[in-house]
């Protein structure tokens, strides 16, 4: 999603992350239990650390629970690449390319095959950095394109060749896939059948519409959106999309039907919500936001109604955490953070128990 979902550059949205080239932890690196969960975060249990230096996120389960998928800018890579790894945090392989820029990979659901974006077929090179002159901006880069894979990296064929951005994707139970582009000439979302047919343009309001994700019986979807009001708004946003930048200062959480009907705000606090993710129930959300950080700086979780009632802070940690997804059984939720980082600015992925 770097896209946007990159640490969209993730991506990620709180300020620079430092990138360093990341190690395994040794024995020493391990904390004892549960400290890693700060007093107030009774949803969270159990919290045990992946991954150890450097920039790690976006780590989304398999179907059966046994493995993650993320991003990083480990093995001295210049940008994120993409791995796999046990929910113990072993057995991490490289199964990305090792060329350019990657993104928003997602097993499919028999786990025969998995997807993520890259940028690889543009250049060997990492795509250059947006220039944060403009203020603090993500590069939508043209050259992202979804290819899938099998879980070992090989076999790789391409699903869009359509001109512009294609990525933040994710599969419902059924082998459905939504994703973002920009082929029709704004950021909206669209589905396809796993193959790369029939693809359908699902939102159309002027804006960014886009990291999608379907709940659990495929019925609905769940994305974050920026949609300029004034002319103002209309005349930056379009701006910086012909630079293929956009500035993500302003995203709130909608859910829609799955053909793309019935579409309803779920936040309203015009701050920075981003990563949301159905509950096992379909009644609701779990996402990130800066909403009560005044400097806008600090991402933590929260959870809400899709009818946008209810809302509830998860997290506490004074710096990042984000990208969060509940295990096929509902019984862990994995998450990135900056918490316990050995240098500042370090993201890390996280697995915990969920307690309701």
């Amino acid at each position: 999603m770097q896209t946007l979902n990159l640490i969209f550059g993730l991506l990620t949205l709180t300020v620079l992350l430092t990138v360093l080239g990341p190690h395994r932890a040794t024995s020493s690196s391990q904390s004892p239990a549960d400290s890693l969960r700060l007093p107030e975060e009774k949803h969270l249990k159990n919290i045990e650390q992946l991954t150890f230096g450097g920039e790690n996120a976006e780590a989304y389960f398999s179907a059966d629970g046994k493995q993650l998928i993320f991003q990083s800018t480990r093995d001295g890579h210049d940008c994120d690449q993409i791995y796999t790894m046990n929910t113990d945090g072993g057995n991490v392989r490289l199964i990305s390319t090792g060329s350019g820029r990657t993104t928003c990979a997602y097993f499919f659901p028999n786990g025969r095959r998995v997807l993520y974006s890259s940028t690889h077929l543009g250049a060997k090179e990492c795509p250059p950095r947006p220039d944060f002159s403009k203020g603090y901006v993500w590069a939508v880069y043209p050259t992202f394109d979804i290819f899938t894979a099998r879980p070992d990296g090989s076999d790789l064929k391409q699903l869009t060749n359509a001109p512009g951005y294609d990525a933040e994707t994710t599969i419902s139970k059924d082998g459905k896939l939504v994703f973002t582009s920009m082929r029709d000439g704004d950021l909206d979302v669209y589905t396809m059948d796993a193959d790369g047919k029939h693809v359908r343009r699902l939102t159309n309001e002027l804006g960014y519409d886009g990291g999608p994700f379907w709940s659990y019986d495929g019925k609905q979807i769940v994305y974050r959106a920026y949609h300029p009001q004034t002319e103002k708004e209309k005349s930056d946003y379009l701006g910086l999309l012909k630079q293929n930048l956009i500035r993500p200062t302003t995203l709130e959480i909608w859910v829609m039907n799955a053909d793309g009907s019935h579409k309803r705000q779920v936040t309203h606090n015009g701050k920075a919500n981003f990563g949301p993710y159905f509950f096992p129930d379909g009644k609701r959300v779990i996402f990130a936001s800066n909403m009560d950080d005044p400097k806008g700086r600090n991402f933590d979780l929260y959870m809400i109604n899709v009818d946008g009632t209810g809302q509830e802070r998860i997290t506490y940690n004074e710096t990042f955490d984000g990208f969060p997804m509940f295990s096929p059984d509902g019984r862990k939720l994995v998450f990135a953070s900056n918490r316990n980082a050995k240098i500042r600015g370090d993201t890390n992925v996280f697995i915990a128990d969920w307690v309701e």
